[in-house]
């Protein structure tokens, strides 16, 4: 929903601008009787079936729950970041690096994600710039040796992006120097890629659901199951590897199957037994 051109999703010759794409599929599963209500889940409760899920005052119950909450990207927080997302901002190389053949683009960011970033996209640009706030990369030792010894990747350090430029499209950077204070634009980048980490949107779950340091949720291996019977969770929420929109519909298949097959299994259990969760 914050992209423009999606051009790596299979069955797309010609690519889909990305609000498309999620409008269609949510077309098709009302088709099969799907329902929709656009709300902001506030707070669950997973301590026993039926499974309660608060919007608000109204309170839903269900006998098994699929996490899909998806994880967001950091962001800088600059006046014109979110304006020009999807039009020459990114979080995604694998998704947009495409789009920028044989121009100047920058990655913000020093960590092993900021680097392979880097070095993806200079299969397409003529030159990146890496900018990083510090005088040294947070990433390991063969990811920065991949990095330094690309020529088309320039570092600029101890830089911290200060403002986007451009109207309808990215057309330089406003860059500060943390250590001189001296600020300069930089007019030939018409690109910018965010890669300083992601953030799962797992709050609400946070002392029901394991996690891993990072706040994603743990699934069991080859399975969406999650440690409480009948809860499962899928694409980035519980992916921090790959953050495709394909994988991510994928395990979104596995996560529906999972449901339904644990679903046949239990039956409706009564509301007053609480699930022990079954030895991974």
């Amino acid at each position: 929903m914050l992209t423009t051109e999606v051009e790596n999703y299979p069955g797309f010759i010609d690519g889909i601008m990305g609000p498309e794409l999620m409008g269609n599929m949510r077309a098709q599963a009302a088709r099969f009787g799907a329902e929709f209500q656009t709300a902001k889940v506030t707070a669950v409760d997973l301590s026993q079936r039926p499974f309660k899920t608060f919007v608000g005052d109204e309170l839903i119950l269900s006998h098994t729950v699929i996490v899909s909450t998806g994880a967001r990207s950091l962001m800088l927080d600059l006046p014109n970041e979110s304006r020009l997302l999807g039009h020459g901002v990114s979080t995604c190389a694998t998704c947009d690096g495409f789009f920028f053949r044989g121009q100047t683009i920058a990655v913000v960011g020093g960590g092993d994600s900021a680097l392979e970033e880097a070095n993806f996209l200079t299969k397409f640009a003529e030159k990146v710039i890496l900018i990083h706030r510090r005088k040294e990369l947070r990433a390991s030792k063969i990811m920065q040796d991949r990095a330094f010894t690309n020529p088309k990747i320039e570092f600029r350090w101890d830089t911290v992006v200060a403002d986007v430029l451009g109207d309808s499209k990215v057309a330089g950077l406003h860059v500060r120097n943390v250590v001189t204070g001296e600020e300069s634009t930089l007019d030939e980048v018409t690109g910018l890629f965010v890669a300083i980490g992601h953030v799962p949107n797992t709050s609400i779950f946070e002392g029901q659901l394991d996690m891993d340091p990072g706040g994603y949720i743990i699934t069991a291996p080859d399975s969406t199951r999650t440690n409480i019977e009948g809860v499962f969770a899928c694409g980035d929420v519980q992916d921090h590897t790959y953050r495709q929109a394909i994988t991510a519909a994928g395990s979104g298949c596995m996560a529906a199957i999972d449901s339904e097959r644990w679903l046949e299994a239990h039956g409706e259990a009564p509301a007053n037994i609480v699930e022990t969760p079954t030895e991974w």
